[in-house]
């Protein structure tokens, strides 16, 4: 039977991803108390139990995210110097890239970065400020006319929780509390009549969504064979070719992201010390699969500590295709994540048993999964990779003429006056549930405004993660680890300050004294609003 019971806070966040973590934190350093609500055991979603490294831009080192975001990166840099086994060479480097992977400059374990956000909250945690619920989810809401009042959560032992509070910030992966509190909301594609997008299609198609990953880790042992039990639907999986793909999904080979020309891809396990720079701008790093993603590059530790690498497969070749985890229901949702975790197994076992090699052989038996890198027991992440929630309908919507590099040019993208904070990637959409192959599209360094944080009804309900204003299109790009977090702390932000000054979300928008003042405070805490003046890629 569900016991139900009662608690307040002056915040809830609902999800613990990077968003949740970031409005945590920032609510929190204003003395205000949260109540953070997390489906996993661990918080920083895409960051740790997703199992995705950093995707970053081209000046991260530099400039272009938040001050508490720098600390983070920081703060794995240091767990890595501190209690690893170095060389002296590594430790000795401003910009210790621990897995030396392709895709960015600060590549490292899930695990890592779960016990370095562990130590930022663990302060308000002993003063009793912060309470993590993990293993819960938003399960309902009690909404009184434009104000959610109190939000139900639930354990999986079905004791519930019904937690008041005066404001909510939803940074769940799918934006579960947008249909929960009844906010409007979009989904999937919006139509170019509607948005005037040029990469949109002629229809909304509000099924189609981008895929999804169920990423796992793996190190290569020669000589040893760990090759897995065939998965019951390997033989489908191994023939399975997604619509406008050239070949069988299970391969070495997939579509240029940019070009969509098919590219052979190289698998390499252990592969010599190369010189490299991980720089998106240049290279994406994804044409050499071992170091593309590698989170553990064994060449940096003292001889003899790790036998092999460790990389995360987060490839075109496990993007779940056959539907999505928004609009379906409860059995349809359980099928597909099923599939997921069924059809990155299937890889493994291709790689292990049918891959072409370079010396003319087939598999590489010694692939081994490494679940501890992702805190699990069977290899896969704790949760699947999410690139596509719900939207909140926003006072602004970012479109992708805002900050197209093809459509603005040397202008750059649209500086909007009420700018909160800034972050940069190319617009990249994974090919989607309805069948539509990558979009891939240069863009210019952009900002976030204010405005796309404002639901445009709901005056207590924040976003605070991949759930803003953007369209399908921007959300390529508004959806990256930096960013999320710099949403996710202006979330928090605008909260606490809204509590502290007895104002709601609209009236800091609507006034420009009550805005300039609260832009003020951000630049104080180290968000930055602007760019330099920059290229995109």
């Amino acid at each position: 039977m569900t016991r139900e019971s009662e608690t307040t806070a002056d915040i809830l966040v609902a999800g613990g991803g990077l968003g949740g973590v970031a409005a945590a934190l920032a609510a929190l350093r204003r003395g205000r108390s949260v109540l953070l609500v997390e489906e996993t055991d661990w918080i920083g979603g895409q960051l740790t139990s997703q199992g995705v490294p950093p995707d970053e831009h081209t000046w991260i080192e530099q400039f272009g995210c938040t001050r508490s975001y720098r600390r983070l990166r920081d703060a794995i840099r240091d767990h890595y110097r501190t209690w690893y086994p170095l060389t002296d060479e590594a430790r000795a480097r401003p910009d210790l890239n621990p897995g030396e992977g392709r895709v960015s400059r600060l590549c490292h374990e899930p695990r890592v970065a779960a016990a370095v956000l562990d130590a930022m909250v663990a302060p308000y945690v002993s003063a009793g400020r912060l309470r993590i619920l993990y293993g819960h989810k938003v399960v309902g809401a009690t909404v009184d006319g434009d104000r959610v009042r109190a939000v139900t959560v639930e354990a999986a032992d079905g004791h519930r929780l019904e937690v008041a509070a005066p404001y909510v910030l939803d940074a769940t992966e799918l934006g579960d509390l947008l249909p929960l509190t009844g906010a409007e909301h979009v989904t999937g594609f919006e139509s170019r009549h509607d948005t005037g997008e040029p990469s949109a299609p002629d229809e909304a198609q509000p099924a189609n969504m981008q895929a999804f990953s169920w990423v796992f880790a793996i190190e290569h042992r020669a000589g040893e064979d760990h090759t897995i039990d065939r998965p019951a639907g390997y033989r489908d999986w191994a023939r399975y070719q997604p619509p406008k793909w050239p070949n069988p999904l299970l391969s070495l080979s997939a579509p240029d992201p940019r070009t969509l020309e098919t590219v052979a891809r190289a698998f390499t396990p252990n592969p010599a010390p190369a010189p490299f720079v991980a720089d998106q701008r240049a290279d994406p790093g994804d044409k050499e699969l071992w170091a593309f993603r590698r989170v553990l590059s064994r060449n940096l530790y003292r001889p003899g500590f790790a036998a092999s690498d460790v990389t995360i497969v987060n490839w075109p070749m496990i993007d779940y295709l056959p539907g999505p985890l928004i609009g379906v229901s409860a059995e349809e949702r359980d099928k597909h994540l099923a599939g997921a975790r069924e059809l990155s197994m299937s890889m493994l076992y291709w790689l292990q048993t049918e891959a072409p090699r370079e010396d003319g052989g087939t598999g590489w038996p010694g692939l081994r999964l490494r679940g501890d890198v992702l805190g699990t027991t069977d290899g896969l992440a704790k949760a699947p990779y999410i690139r596509e929630s719900r939207r909140i309908e926003a006072r602004y919507r970012i479109v992708e003429q805002d900050l197209s590099l093809t459509v603005r040019g040397e202008a750059g993208a649209v500086a909007y006056p009420d700018s909160v904070g800034i972050g940069m990637y190319r617009i990249d959409l994974h090919p989607s549930t309805g069948g539509d192959t990558y979009i891939d599209v240069a863009s210019s360094p952009f900002q976030i405004p204010l405005g796309a944080l404002l639901p445009v009804r709901l005056r207590n309900l924040l976003p605070a993660a991949k759930n803003i204003g953007t369209t399908h299109i921007t959300n390529g790009c508004y959806r990256l680890h930096p960013v999320e977090w710099n949403i996710g702390e202006v979330a928090g932000t605008l909260a606490a300050h809204c509590l502290d000054n007895g104002l709601e979300p609209e009236q800091v928008h609507a006034d420009g004294a009550r805005l300039r003042a609260f832009r003020s405070e951000l630049v104080a805490d180290g968000v930055e609003l602007a760019w330099p003046e920059i290229r995109g890629y």
